[in-house]
């Protein structure tokens, strides 16, 4: 039996305890890359929304707790489209509404302004700009609700018409639908305000100067947000997630750790006698060591492979929900699986390092004698 064979078999002599120190392990592991995927996927969605359509980016209010739960006057609409360099702007109301026990997003918009938003109208018309109980359904709500033009939705309590089916490519819009800004002011109580504005600079103006003039011309009063580090000014959403994977990965390694020290701790307590007579017959102590690291990174290397299958596989099922798949796209990147690898292969040293050298020290005379 070759070296390498023998770490690969000696884990699994006491099968109970190796599985359960895998198992324990892989749940870390599966946590690690689910949060990883939805976390990546946040921020896809996120930066396709402050993207949306054919602006620039995007005014909110300064200092506000929450980027879609915050409002700002509309009044701002006019201001921000009257500063040097600016093209067009426009002001949206985000209101996230519950359709049969289902999250969905509702945005308002000046039905003249559409074009800012780069809607790609699929099939029939665009919503009525004189209060009428009417809206355009995205491609995925349609399919979702299987809604189509000239179904009607009820939303608070009135019946809309669907006019239109559109597409942008955004999650989120393509799961919700647009309608007039005023009338969902209406009725969400919100007249004068909008959640956000979307601002397209002229092809000669610098994107840099056109924000800096803004936040200063109102500074604690609006913000500008480019990308998804602005965004995380606004609101600490994706921050947490971040914090918290960080968090479970030390929790992670702290009791994988402790699971594969035991594991191995009571493995070379066992094979005592076994090691003695490999330092018997000429095995040094540093290859001694190496097969009990190696027989560590061996558990936590198969529990890498499952957590990593495990963590797919719950993202997939819990996005199956109706209140989640409509908000977050998974985003497998290789930085999220190499971060749970990683993480397995430090709690194999970390766990490995003691009973190596523990067993790297036995004398071959005590262990022998051991019983």
């Amino acid at each position: 039996m070759s070296f390498f064979t023998f770490i690969i078999k000696n884990p699994f002599r006491n099968k109970t305890r190796s599985i359960l120190a895998i198992v324990g392990i892989a749940i870390g592991i599966a946590t690690i890359v689910a949060l990883g995927i939805v976390t990546d996927g946040l921020k896809a969605s996120t930066e396709n929304t402050l993207k949306a359509g054919g602006s620039d980016f995007t005014v909110t209010k300064a200092n506000s707790g929450g980027f879609f739960s915050s409002t700002i006057n509309q009044s701002y609409v006019d201001d921000v489209q009257n500063t040097d360099g600016v093209k067009d702007a426009v002001g949206v109301l985000i209101n996230t509404y519950s359709l049969d026990g289902s999250p969905f997003i509702l945005m308002g918009i000046r039905q003249d302004k559409l074009g800012l938003a780069n809607i790609n109208l699929q099939e029939g018309a665009v919503f009525g700009d004189n209060g009428e109980n009417e809206l355009i359904l995205g491609k995925r709500g349609s399919q979702s609700l299987d809604k189509h033009v000239g179904d009607t939705i009820t939303l608070f309590g009135e019946d809309f018409k669907i006019t239109g089916i559109y597409e942008t490519g955004n999650m989120w819009e393509d799961g919700g639908a647009f309608m007039d800004l005023a009338k969902l002011q209406n009725l969400t109580d919100n007249q004068g305000k909008v959640t956000m504005i979307f601002v397209k600079i002229q092809n000669d103006a610098q994107l840099s100067d056109v924000t800096s003039s803004i936040e200063t011309t109102y500074e604690n009063e609006l913000t500008t947000i480019k990308s998804v580090d602005d965004f995380n000014r606004v609101n600490q959403g994706l921050s947490s997630i971040d914090t918290a994977s960080w968090a479970i990965s030390l929790l992670a390694i702290l009791i994988g750790g402790i699971g594969v020290v035991n594991t191995m701790v009571m493995s070379v307590y066992e094979r005592t006698r076994e090691i003695g007579v490999l330092k018997a017959v000429g095995w040094k102590d540093s290859r001694i060591l190496t097969m009990i690291m190696g027989e560590s990174l061996v558990l936590t290397l198969l529990a890498a492979f499952i957590g990593i299958i495990m963590g797919v596989v719950a993202v997939n099922l819990i996005l199956l929900l109706p209140s989640m798949g409509g908000f977050i796209e998974p985003v497998y990147t290789s930085s999220t699986f190499i971060k749970g690898l990683g993480v397995a292969i430090l709690v194999g040293v970390i766990g490995g390092l003691y009973p190596a050298y523990r067993a790297s020290r036995l004398s071959p005379t005590e262990a022998l004698r051991y019983e």
